[in-house]
């Protein structure tokens, strides 16, 4: 079975996809890059990984690594992406693909001109939520979908220095994802508006004062459109990244407290629409029997090892070993992956843009067409 030779980018969050990568059939765990010497070393010797590199641009010169998988903080994002297709190596990268939708686009055309594949690692896309919507869709269980809607909300405060006064929307891809990922749609358009005010200390920071920017999104070639909200700091919220679909005949609906289960409602004319309260299943079964367990629990289930985002994200929804399996299964297949280049410019590029109507009181602005770009 062929083997591509992988290299984490970042081992905070990153360090979680290593015993993903090291049981997968279709993955060699190969090298690992940390600028922090100590920390590199000290996850090496834990999952017995020889190759190690402190400088990325030296890891890119190395013939053996066919792809690299990004993990790093978010201004780096899209540095790091272009260097690595333009040294040869696919690219799985985590959230957003770019803070620039200039950026966005070059990252497209180099995949294009390369032959490369890029993936956007969006949790929320491969949750056992999300699956599970898919699946009632898939089936004709939902009828005509009608609308679509998705929240993330969360307490910033504490985490690293790149995050104190981010525009919400600069991250809005948990969100955004679902709604274009569930029909496959492409965002043509978007209107936001900003509410409310975070302190001044944290907006002059990104000269971005909202505590909450909330956005419509408009498909192309599609009579749907898409709602979706997003805030930060200094709105009282428990974590939550929701996604809710309306059919004509099923809706489905997130829970408003973490740990209840999600509402399913059934349209049973002449009478009204039924609730029920149902059980996400977990979708380990698509996946290879040797990464299985890790849609339950994975490095950082231990308390004196949790990275905040698994913690707060309540593990991403099992998805982790999802996006690693789709990943390497579009390399060895040599299709892309899902999301692709455009797709993910297109649901980065929504948030970007979204903030920018905020700006300037709702204003509707156009997507660029990258999928033909």
């Amino acid at each position: 079975m062929k083997k591509m030779n992988i290299a984490i980018v970042g081992l905070g969050f990153g360090a979680e996809f290593i015993p993903i990568y090291q049981r997968h059939p279709n993955a060699n765990m190969y090298a690992i890059c940390q600028r922090t010497e100590s920390k590199l070393n000290a996850v090496g010797d834990e999952f017995g990984i020889d190759v190690r590199y402190t400088d990325y641009d030296e890891l890119l010169k190395d013939p053996n690594i066919d792809a690299v998988h990004i993990n790093s903080p978010i201004p780096n994002h899209a540095e790091q992406t272009l260097k690595a297709l333009r040294a040869g190596k696919h690219v799985a990268c985590t959230v957003p693909m770019a803070t620039s939708v200039e950026d966005c686009l070059e990252i497209v055309k180099v995949c294009k001109e390369t032959g490369l594949k890029y993936m956007m690692m969006e949790t929320v896309v491969y949750a056992r939520e999300f699956l599970f919507v898919k699946e009632l869709y898939e089936k004709g269980e939902l009828g005509k979908v009608q609308f679509l809607k998705a929240s993330h909300q969360q307490d910033m405060d504490g985490w690293p220095d790149y995050w104190p006064g981010l525009p919400p929307m600069h991250y809005a891809t948990h969100c955004v994802g679902p709604v274009a990922g569930l029909l496959k749609l492409e965002a043509e358009y978007v209107s936001c508006f900003g509410s409310g005010t975070i302190r001044e200390e944290l907006a002059q920071i990104h000269n971005s004062p909202f505590a909450v920017e909330s956005a419509h999104i408009k498909f192309k070639d599609s009579d749907l459109s898409a709602y979706v909200y997003r805030s930060l700091f200094d709105t009282a919220r428990q974590y939550r990244e929701s996604f809710e679909v309306y059919g004509s005949q099923k809706s489905f609906e997130w829970p408003l407290i973490e740990g209840e289960d999600p509402v399913i409602h059934t349209a049973k004319k002449p009478e009204h629409e039924i609730p029920e309260r149902v059980k996400t299943p977990d979708y380990a079964h698509l996946l290879p029997e040797e990464i299985r367990q890790f849609t339950g629990h994975g490095v950082y289930n231990l308390d004196d090892n949790a990275h905040l985002s698994f913690v707060q994200g309540g593990g991403h929804g099992g998805s982790h070993p999802h996006l690693a399996h789709e990943f390497l299964t579009a390399l060895v297949e040599d299709r892309d992956p899902f999301p692709n280049a455009w797709q993910s410019a297109n649901w980065t590029s929504v948030g970007i843009l979204a903030h920018e109507s905020a700006l300037a009181g709702g204003k509707l602005i156009q997507v660029p067409d990258f999928k033909n770009a």
